[in-house]
């Protein structure tokens, strides 16, 4: 099968780790791997970034999972073509059970253009989400708490809510 992406970089993303399976076309047509380890934190997410662009990666490949993709995709928003496909989608080889064989099949199936891409809207948009959806919480939590407070005094008998309309 040809190889569409020269260099590229499968990643299994887990809660404390990542990692890394960077498959290179030499000239000869031969492929070379190598495989890192990185933990996830901002140090450490940045040292990922800078092994990649270092050994001239251009592509990157992880499967959604859950929300420990995010620090990785900021973090390697900008310097390289990101991947964040879903879990289905890659999930369906059977017989793969170790991080270091899941980062190698997302590699193979990235540098040969055949993982589809999540749709991962801009930061502005992303910051927007995250604002709104804070902001909703805030106003369940605040109607949660008024009930609560009306309960509390209904126990007691003191009907503030035939008095006032807005507690």
């Amino acid at each position: 099968m040809q190889t569409l992406i020269e260099r590229g970089c499968g990643l299994d993303v887990h809660q404390a780790t990542v990692v890394a399976c960077l498959l290179m076309v030499r000239r000869d047509g031969k492929v070379q791997k190598q495989m890192r380890t990185f933990g996830t934190t901002t140090r450490e997410l940045v040292g990922l970034r800078e092994w990649l662009l270092s050994e001239g990666c251009t592509h990157v490949a992880m499967e959604s999972t859950g929300v420990y993709w995010k620090p990785i995709y900021a973090i390697l928003e900008g310097a390289l073509e990101i991947v964040v496909a879903n879990a289905q989608h890659i999930k369906k080889v059977p017989g793969r059970k170790t991080d270091v064989k899941d980062a190698e099949w997302i590699a193979d199936l990235l540098c040969h253009g055949l993982l589809r891409s999540s749709f991962v809207p801009p930061k502005p948009i992303r910051e927007l989400r995250d604002l709104m959806r804070y902001r909703r919480k805030l106003v369940e939590s605040q109607a949660a708490e008024r009930n609560r407070l009306l309960k509390v005094l209904e126990t007691a008998n003191i009907k503030l809510a035939n008095v006032a309309t807005d507690v």
